[in-house]
């Protein structure tokens, strides 16, 4: 079970998520109004590379420290940061007061081409669509990707739908996804300057 470190303060949209159990030990910090930067040390290195990208694209502050089973496996430390994340948008989002709430975005990479649309407005749901001709970068399979955002959106309580519209080398398949996730994510998070002070829900919550 996650664990709250620290409690963002009001309109900071900062929090500190800790998760430890027999398979992975990760302390994680967001801060949604970023600017990029980014520290992240999973045991992974294709998978720091793209949490690297996720954070410069969206503008999130990102610092990850996680220890996983990786001599295992991959699975367990790609699919629990995954939860550990989608925890701490949640906490940082907080009553989620004036976000606009929906996001999406179209990205290329090469001769990629990525669609992220995202709702987080408390339902849980992952449509995933993206399956290349290789799957492997060295001996990172790309269909830990899915389970990064299934656990994702299921912690953030998050309606996301991710398709590869088009693409085939791997690598350029992951870039594009996490990049047009995050822009997605930061579309939906962004504050709309015209409802600043109203939740955007017509069922008062969310």
């Amino acid at each position: 079970m996650a664990k709250i470190v620290n409690k963002p303060k009001s309109g900071s949209r900062v929090a500190t998520v800790a998760r430890k159990t027999a398979e992975t030990d990760i302390t994680l910090t967001l801060a949604i109004d970023g600017r990029g930067a980014a520290k992240i040390d999973t045991g992974v290195p294709f998978f720091d590379h793209m949490l690297t990208l996720f954070a410069k694209h969206g503008l999130f502050d990102l610092t990850v420290n996680a220890k996983g089973d990786t001599a295992v496996d991959y699975h367990h430390t790609v699919e629990d940061v995954g939860l550990v994340l989608g925890q701490a948008f949640k906490e940082a989002l907080g009553e989620k007061i004036g976000i606009k709430r929906y996001g999406f975005f179209i990205l290329p990479m090469d001769e990629s081409l990525a669609r992220v649309v995202v709702d987080v407005g408390g339902r849980p749901h992952l449509v995933y669509q993206a399956e290349a001709p290789t799957m492997f970068v060295r001996d990172f399979n790309i269909l830990l990707v899915k389970e990064f955002c299934r656990a994702f959106s299921n912690a953030l309580g998050a309606n996301l739908h991710v398709q590869l519209v088009y693409g085939e080398e791997p690598h350029h398949v992951a870039e594009a996804i996490f990049k047009c996730f995050a822009r997605a994510l930061d579309s939906a998070t962004q504050i709309e300057s015209r409802a600043a002070d109203q939740l955007p829900s017509t069922k008062g919550q969310l």
